[in-house]
């Protein structure tokens, strides 16, 4: 369900852009970021950091999109995203010797610390790739096959991403002994 959550701008994005335009999707992207965050307050539940930073990033980048009527910036913005998120996760690893990897799943399984480093880089590794692609499409192709790459290619690229994860745990995952 959270995921779904989280996908929800961008899915709501592709649906105006297709019916409308970039900029009408843009709004409608940075309104729908607000009112994830004013639903989980109502409900008093936690604001996740990464939550604020998408907010911060959407009304940065969409804003200047919508101010000057220029969708190069809406493009830029999951590049930043995820090179932001790359950078967290390396600068963490690096300067102060936290894997944050571990540190959101580290309670669910056990891993040798040489896999929760593989781990570490392998997704600030993904994160660069995926910002890397993205601009790619968004400035060698149509704003139409870059909103459907945003959906489609995105969500394709992190499961093809996580099954390869998957598989990568499972060597190192050990079965604990039944009684």
């Amino acid at each position: 369900m959270k995921f779904l959550f989280d996908l929800l701008p961008v899915v709501l994005f592709f649906v105006v852009f297709k019916i409308v335009d970039i900029y009408w999707a843009t709004a409608v992207a940075i309104a729908t970021t607000f009112a994830q965050i004013a639903w989980l307050k109502i409900r008093r539940r936690k604001v996740e950091n990464m939550m604020w930073v998408t907010l911060a990033i959407i009304v940065i980048f969409g804003g200047a999109t919508l101010l000057l009527r220029d969708e190069t910036f809406i493009k830029w913005k999951p590049t930043v995203l995820y090179w932001l998120f790359g950078a967290v996760l390396l600068g963490a690893q690096l300067l102060f010797g936290r894997n944050l990897i571990r540190s959101a799943v580290g309670g669910q399984i056990s891993l040798p610390e040489t896999a929760w480093r593989k781990l570490n880089w392998s997704w600030a590794g993904f994160f660069a790739f995926m910002g890397a692609a993205n601009l790619y499409v968004a400035f060698n192709f149509s704003t139409d096959t870059w909103v459907n790459f945003k959906l489609f290619g995105g969500m394709g690229l992190m499961l093809v991403f996580i099954v390869v994860q998957a598989l990568f745990l499972a060597r190192h995952i050990q079965e604990k002994e039944q009684s």
